[in-house]
């Protein structure tokens, strides 16, 4: 896992530690929970792989296909009967091509190349640490800015969309909540516990809702890129560490990190789309792409059903009234090219190298339609050296550092984005995962100033306000006189910014 394409593991942080077990449990009134079916046909063991089985809604047509399913070898983990989403284990290796020959299903896939108990993985990158001289430089800048957080004065970030100056007439309300689908979140840290819902907050792993007190937190030290999304959203303004974009909102937690690899698989995403929804958060943040493949394509059976699967529960979170925001990437790729060389999939066991066309083969849950793509920016207001673009394709774009090419005038020189860490800490991240939850916070500006806009609406709205940023007339940042990304559309709408640069104090006027 050597890419920067991870959005989940570009991040440089602060190291700390933190372990959490939790069972699995289910929520009721939403689904079915396992085991509801047992193998009845002798089948050739295999490894035991998790696949997605799409159906019709009707309750006829699901009965059916459980009948399928246990025939050819499957045990039902859960069912979405809403959504006509089903999630099975098997060990017959031929299960994927048999049921998608059972009346009633319209595709069906592997959610994985690896068995349900892989190898652990481990982060990328170098370790970025807050130390306590830094704290005290920073601490010290802040003291001379009026209504200050302690350590925003090396948070570029919010200067940079408008957000300190937001935060004095509308830090958000306390209606609206962003549920952060992530590797978990540390509800105990004192700049999240103000604003944190347990009751809109859960662990999805393995596709089953738990519920349970402190299911949601991240598991390991390694865990803490959830912690820093959620403080970037909504860090309380309460004279400690660092300050939200939307100091004023709810923010939940959907942890939904494979308790092995710390992967991010198609089953506990459709939980976490309609547990987000059936508890009535307004807005999800999703900084990931659903492993094991960085792109889906269509025509490969199980690809496809991930695809499916995974867009049938945003479809159904929006029509309840919940507006996605997922990250572009961080590949530097343009989603709008012909041909896109992928070295990284399937991540779960050995990648391949293949080359892909992005119109049809989709980074989820970033191409789904109506998710708002986001590109990232540094302090200059361009796009970062690794984020992802594509015209057409990225809706938005909002402050995810560069610490390449993109240094601020801070007490630190940090071009990361400085925020929330397990257990009381703070650390520097960059990638589109941080751009993400910027533009989550300002969508929740929005809605708590528009309180009735639908996720259409609330689209437009953030489109709306953003600063319009025309393409720049070159891109070769490392001066070697090769462009570095081709940036195609107008002066108001382009791949590189989308509609413009997230503002947080246009939301609030």
């Amino acid at each position: 896992m050597a890419h920067l394409r991870s959005r989940r593991r570009l991040a440089l942080a602060v190291p700390v530690v933190l372990s959490l077990t939790a069972s699995l449990g289910f929520l009721p009134g939403v689904a079915s929970a396992a085991p509801l079916t047992a193998p009845t046909a002798a089948t050739a063991e295999g490894p035991n792989l998790s696949y997605v089985v799409n159906t019709k809604t009707d309750k006829r047509t699901i009965a059916s296909v459980k009948k399928a399913i246990a025939k050819a070898g499957g045990t039902v983990v859960i069912t979405y009967d809403k959504i006509g989403v089903i999630v099975v284990h098997s060990t017959n290796p031929e299960f994927g091509a048999t049921i998608r020959g059972a009346r009633g299903v319209q595709s069906a896939g592997a959610t994985r190349t690896s068995p349900l108990t892989p190898a652990a993985t481990t982060d990328v990158g170098a370790v970025d640490y807050l130390t306590d001289a830094e704290a005290a430089k920073v601490k010290a800048a802040s003291a001379d800015v009026p209504d200050a957080e302690p350590l925003e004065a090396d948070q570029w970030d919010l200067r940079s969309i408008g957000a300190d100056k937001a935060a004095k007439i509308n830090p958000g309300s306390k209606k609206v909540t962003v549920a952060v689908i992530d590797t978990g979140v540390d509800d105990t840290h004192p700049d999240l516990a103000p604003n944190f819902s347990k009751s809109q907050s859960a662990n999805c792993n393995g596709g089953v809702a738990d519920t349970s007190e402190g299911a949601w937190r991240p598991y390991t030290v390694d865990d803490y890129h959830g912690t820093h999304v959620a403080g970037e959203i909504a860090a309380a303004r309460n004279d400690v560490g660092v300050a939200g974009v939307a100091p004023g909102v709810k923010v939940s937690s959907i942890n939904v990190t494979d308790r092995k690899s710390g992967l991010f698989y198609a089953e506990s995403v459709v939980c976490a789309f309609v547990f987000a929804a059936d508890r009535g958060v307004e807005i999800t943040n999703n900084s990931y792409y659903v492993d094991p493949w960085l792109y889906n394509c269509v025509d490969d059976p199980d690809q496809k059903a991930i695809v499916d699967a995974v867009n049938r529960a945003q479809k159904y979170a929006t029509k309840k009234g919940t507006l996605h925001l997922a990250s572009a990437g961080n590949s530097n790729h343009d989603l709008d090219s012909d041909a896109i060389v992928d070295d990284s999939s399937p991540n779960d066991t050995t990648p391949v190298e293949r080359t892909i066309d992005p119109h049809e083969c989709f980074d989820v849950p970033t191409q789904l339609p109506g998710i708002v793509t986001v590109s990232a920016t540094g302090v200059k207001n361009e796009k970062s050296f690794y984020s992802t673009y594509g015209n057409g394709v990225v809706d938005i774009a909002a402050p995810g550092g560069d610490s390449r090419y993109q240094i601020p005038d801070t007490p630190s020189k940090n071009g990361r984005i400085l925020s929330t860490m397990p257990e009381g800490k703070y650390g520097y991240l960059q990638g589109t995962s941080m751009a993400a939850p910027h533009a989550s916070a300002v969508a929740a500006l929005l809605k708590s100033t528009h309180p009735w806009a639908s996720p259409q609406q609330l689209q437009w709205l953030l489109k709306a306000q953003a600063d319009k940023t025309a393409c720049p007339e070159s891109y070769d940042q490392d001066g070697d006189g090769t462009q570095d990304a081709v940036c195609e559309g107008g002066p108001r709408v382009n791949g590189f910014y989308g509609f413009g640069i997230v503002n947080a104090l246009k939301a609030v006027k």
